[in-house]
This record gives structure tokens, sequence and C-alpha cells, in this order.
């Protein structure tokens, strides 16, 4: 009697990829919890890894540093999810919203609608990592990463309004762009919404109507 012999089961790299990514999603979601929760001092790989379900190793194969995961975090917390990080800026539906209004004017106060909710996600760990440079300077290279990538889409938006005939005469592009950055940044926002307590509704209106000054010309009489 012949040996019923089994094929080989066929090995299915599609579904090995897709768990590797939801454990990847799992690992920043839950790495992003407890950066919140307790800083970035506080917070080991081991916590993260416990708090994720996997062993540390998983961890430090996925995002071989804590600062690394770190800036996982803050770019799955800017996109406004782990998902939404994966798909380019431009395709992000407010940002999309933004690109395909004719109107200028509209074009700022889509913009700035954008930014309380950005800096209510992403300011406890701008904060956090804020606080943690003056002992990593691994840290440091990441807050000024993402003040990078900041500065860079915020003069791509300038530089929309630019090329649609809108900016201020006399306005240079690098200057708009500066403009914006100082006026978007956390800072501002903290020493309006956090310290002098206005309402994000506010923050937003005072936001709107002075980039609306700086960037537009005034409206003809």
């Amino acid at each position: 009697m012949s040996e019923v012999v089994k094929a080989p089961r066929r090995y299915d790299s599609r579904r090995r990829r897709e768990q590797a990514e939801e454990t990847r999603r799992n690992i920043v979601a839950a790495a992003g919890k407890l950066f919140r929760q307790r800083g970035y001092a506080g917070t080991s790989m081991a916590l993260i890894a416990a708090e994720a379900g996997v062993v540390v190793e998983t961890v430090y194969r996925a995002f071989t540093s804590k600062a690394g995961l770190f800036r996982m975090v803050m770019e799955a917390v800017l996109a406004g999810g782990a998902t939404r990080a994966d798909v380019p800026v431009e395709e992000r539906p407010a940002i999309r919203a933004v690109i395909d209004e004719p109107d200028p004017r509209r074009q700022i106060a889509l913009y700035v609608a954008t930014q309380p909710g950005i800096h209510r996600r992403a300011g406890p760990l701008l904060r956090a990592l804020r606080d943690g440079m003056a002992t990593n300077p691994e840290l440091e290279a990441v807050w000024d990463e993402m003040e990078a990538w900041r500065l860079e889409g915020q003069g791509r938006f300038v530089t929309m309004l630019a090329e649609g005939g809108a900016l201020r005469r006399g306005l240079a592009v690098e200057d708009g762009r500066d403009i914006v950055w100082t006026l978007c940044s956390l800072a501002v926002y903290d020493l309006l919404v956090v310290e002098r307590g206005w309402s994000s509704e506010r923050y937003q209106e005072w936001l709107t109507a002075a980039l609306t000054c700086e960037l537009l010309p005034p409206r003809r009489a």
C-alpha cells in the first residue's frame, strides 16, 4: 500500500504581510497611549510590548529604537490614525478639500480648521518630546524632523496660494511659509488656548483672520 504524500502547504506571503502590518499598528497604538499617559522617559519598550500583547523583541524588530517608534506614533497622530498615515498628505480628505477650493479665503479657513484637531491630538506627545530633548539627543533629531516636515507642508500651502495668484503683493513665498509656520505652531496654540483659556472656536477664528491678513491682499471696497 503506497503511502499518501501530502503536498506542502502554500506559503501565503500576503497574509503574513497583513499580520505584520496589524502588529505594527497595534504597537503604534499601544505606544501612543503610554507616551500620553507616562511621557517619553516613563515609557519603556517592555511596557509598550506588554500593552500591545507582543514580546519586546517584536517591538525592536519593527521599530529599532524607542525614538523611531515615537516618530511613527507622531506620524500616525498627525495623520489622524495609523491607517491614514500611509495615505499621501494631498489625498487626505481635509487637505484635498483645501486644494480643490477655488476661493483663497476659503482655502485659508479650511486649512485653519485642521489645526485645533492636530494640536489636540499631537500636543501631549509634542510636549513630551520637547521635554525629553534636553537629555536625549535622538529626540532632538525627531523634533527637528517633525518641524522640518511641518515647514515643508506649510510651504506647499503658501506656494499653492502664490501659484493661484492670491498671495499678497511683495510677500515672498518663503516669508509667507515662515508666517504660517509660526502662527500655526503648538507654542502659539498653547499660549492662547492652554494658557489664556481661549476656546478652539475663538482660536480658529483668530488664526483665520491673522493668516488672511498676512497672506492675502485686502478686499477692495
